[in-house]
């Protein structure tokens, strides 16, 4: 039977780890009570994708041959914590697909346990692009707006010189590795005005202005 000073608990944050992409943010496991984790095995791996591992430590050093190809050269453990049983993994240059759920598994020769922590990735997008996209039959002036690279999903708007919000006509939205990337149509029929092509998530905002003028007859 085990005895009770061997058995220790994995202990991570229940709150969600906000991180912004091209930035390093440390997610946290440690155990309880405090006692040294070196001469254990510490697997960080993620819970929501299959066969994915971020960083193994066995046998007093990084064993990151089967690392998934996306975290190398991005994890680190730091040795001194891992004597105080502070397993936190330093992940560099955040990406949007490091967005999910990780686990913390700590082994020892007696015992085992882990922990998870959620990861949420925020990244701004590129600045929004206009381009006009021809006329209609009536002389309208078909707006494309589109800007890519966001996490989470942005809101985007159109604006007229005063301010007040126009209808897209369209909008589109697709999703991959680097982020969200949105794109809305608008037809306008007031010429000399400037429409303006806003996103924004949270509290940051890229704008981007037209200027539709007649021609001169």
């Amino acid at each position: 039977m085990t005895a009770q000073i061997d058995r220790y608990e994995v202990v991570s944050p229940a709150d969600t780890v906000f991180a912004v992409a091209g930035e390093d943010v440390i997610l946290p496991c440690s155990v309880k009570p405090s006692i040294s984790v070196v001469d254990m095995r510490v697997e960080w791996f993620r819970s929501d994708l299959k066969n994915s591992v971020v960083h193994l430590y066995e046998d007093h050093d990084d064993r990151n041959a089967e690392q998934t190809e996306s975290y190398r050269g991005r994890t680190k453990l730091n040795p001194q914590e891992l004597q105080r049983g502070d397993a936190s993994l330093k992940l560099s240059s955040v990406r949007v697909s490091d967005e999910g759920r990780y686990k913390c598994f700590i082994q020892s020769k007696s015992w085992s346990d882990y922990a998870t922590v959620d990861v949420s990735v925020e990244a701004v997008g590129s600045p929004p692009v206009i381009t006009v996209d021809g006329f209609d039959d009536t002389g309208g002036l078909h707006l494309q707006c589109e800007s890519e690279g966001w996490n989470p999903e942005p809101d985007l708007e159109w604006l007229n010189s005063e301010g007040v919000s126009l209808s897209s006509e369209t909008t589109e939205m697709q999703r991959n590795t680097d982020g969200f990337s949105v794109k809305h149509t608008i037809t306008v029929q007031h010429r000399d005005d400037k429409i303006h092509c806003r996103v924004r998530l949270r509290h940051h905002m890229l704008e981007t202005l037209i200027v539709t003028s007649s021609p001169v007859l």
